[in-house]
């Protein structure tokens, strides 16, 4: 096998995929051809391929930090959770079926064979793979079905880089804590550490490095500090708890709401707003009055028909009804656009028991539930403005306009294949509107566009030169590790490149 190196964690959150995506662009730079893995992902924020699969959205940001197209084998296993105890098991891009998690751990060994399949394919492509461990890569009660950390890391003779997030506190019994409830065997595994999201003076913290390699006998390769305007995705929406219910909005900005729904999914559709200044994007859990906000949006789900009854429950419902009687713009992608319909259709229990849903009725549409998800790259016109948008279609279910809506995208090209279609929904007065493409304020241009439409006093940057996100957490990373030391530790060596890819030498 090629040469691998991997980087887990102390927890979940602490930065594992930050990581590797710097670590992708970091070893591109040198000329490397590298890839990113992760054997299992849980999250519900997901990427189509070029060729239509489905994987965790985390593993295709690493993949273009390395300069490389997504593909599936970076993903193989990802599962998406539609209840707290139940997810949907995606492998090798396409839906196999649902699981309970006892199920799921029981039956677990076959799969670790498919993503081993992956891996070796990924090997005998890339000069190096660089692998993202899964949550705590020390939880006892699971090791023995445990395939995305140690037993990865074994498989692919990897030295492990361990990740520890300071900002949450507790550093210190984070690192020592996992080295001693891990077997003698993954510990000797562990090559260095890197401390992440460190506030303050670095020299404060000498002492404290000491301690920790004195006590785990592995060098601190990095104390890295925090990002505060990181413009690369987080990889689960763990991270909105942190977020929740900020203050109410600001005169002279764009307010813009987004609904935290219990099983929201792809909530990464909406960073490139809550990175532009003059925008702020907050998250809302608990129903409050709305005005103040220029736009409200209802994201993607896992489950539409369990979050309807919970928006229900906490009175969601009645704050939009009221947003919308005073003229406020409401979006929906995705799930959030079926919400807005009048009602949704589950004739073969998607979502729960078979039966329909009564949605909010803002739109003029109607939603049924298929088995087969459909998954494609589509491109198209935004008719409102003529605006260029581009993204990839993830949904289970089909959505068919009444009289008293209007198309809202002229679909051009699905797959890259040319199309004369038409996606979404718009009321008359174009107040409210639903789309399934995932990743439209991606694009530029269009939000440029749909930002100085909510405020056209506000005057928007029209480009200039702009550093890449991905280069950007290089250049940061690199100012804070010490990539001689990760180099030498984990014996990977940097050769001259004698053609179109670079080499690697093992031990």
């Amino acid at each position: 096998m090629k040469r691998a190196i991997a980087v887990f964690g102390t927890a979940s959150d602490v930065g594992k995929s930050v990581v590797v995506t710097a670590l992708c662009r970091i070893f591109s730079n040198l000329g490397m051809a590298v890839a990113p893995f992760k054997a299992q992902n849980m999250s519900n924020n997901s990427f189509v391929t070029k060729d239509g699969g489905e994987m965790g959205r985390a593993q295709a940001v690493q993949a273009l930090a390395a300069r490389v197209e997504p593909h599936v084998d970076m993903n193989p296993v990802l599962l998406k959770p539609s209840t707290d105890v139940g997810s949907q098991v995606v492998l090798y891009g396409k839906v196999v079926g649902n699981v309970q998690a006892s199920e799921y751990f029981r039956r677990s060994g076959w799969l670790f064979e498919k993503a081993l399949r992956s891996f070796q394919r990924l090997c005998s492509r890339y000069d190096l793979v660089v692998i993202e461990g899964a949550g705590s890569c020390a939880e006892v009660n699971l090791m023995d079905r445990d395939f995305v950390n140690f037993r990865m890391a074994r498989v692919a003779n990897a030295p492990v880089i361990l990740v520890a997030d300071i900002d949450r506190g507790g550093v210190f019994a984070q690192i020592v804590g996992t080295f001693e409830v891990l077997p003698l065997a993954d510990r000797n595994l562990i090559k260095g550490l890197i401390i992440n999201r460190f506030r303050g003076e670095p020299e404060l913290f000498v002492d404290g490095i000491r301690y920790i390699e004195r006590k785990t006998g592995v060098p601190v390769l990095g104390l890295i500090p925090y990002l505060p305007h990181l413009r690369v995705d987080p990889e689960d929406s763990v991270v909105l708890e942190r977020e929740l219910d900020p203050p109410c909005p600001q005169k002279d900005m764009v307010n813009i709401a987004v609904l935290r729904l219990p099983h929201i999914s792809n909530f990464t559709d909406f960073s490139p707003l809550g990175r532009e200044e003059g925008v702020h994007l907050h998250y809302l859990l608990r129903p409050r009055d709305l005005k103040g906000y220029q736009f409200v949006v209802l994201p993607g789900t896992k489950n539409v028909r369990s979050d309807l009854a919970w928006m229900r429950k906490v009175g969601w419902d009645q704050a939009l009804y009221e947003y919308r009687e005073v003229g406020g713009e409401i979006g929906g992608i995705c799930g959030g656009y079926q919400m807005l319909g009048k009602v949704i259709r589950d004739p073969y229990g998607i979502e729960g028991h078979p039966g329909e849903t009564k949605g909010l009725g803002l739109l003029d549409v109607d939603t049924t539930l298929q088995r087969e998800k459909i998954l494609c790259r589509t491109k198209g016109l935004w008719l409102p403005d003529g605006s260029y948008v581009e993204g990839y279609e993830i949904h289970m279910g089909t959505t068919s306009r009444g009289p008293y809506a209007l198309p809202l995208i002229e679909v051009s090209s699905r797959n890259g294949k040319r199309v004369e279609d038409s996606d979404g929904a718009c009321t008359f007065d174009g107040k409210v509107w639903g789309t399934y493409l995932h990743g439209l304020f991606d694009s530029q241009g269009f939000r440029k566009s749909f930002l100085r439409k909510l405020n056209p006093d506000l005057k928007w940057d029209n480009g200039g030169l702009v550093e890449d996100p991905y280069d950007a957490l290089a250049r940061h990373f690199l100012t804070y590790l010490d990539l001689k030391k990760l180099l030498e530790v984990t014996d990977i060596k940097v050769l001259e490149r004698s053609g179109p890819r670079g080499g690697l030498s093992g031990r």
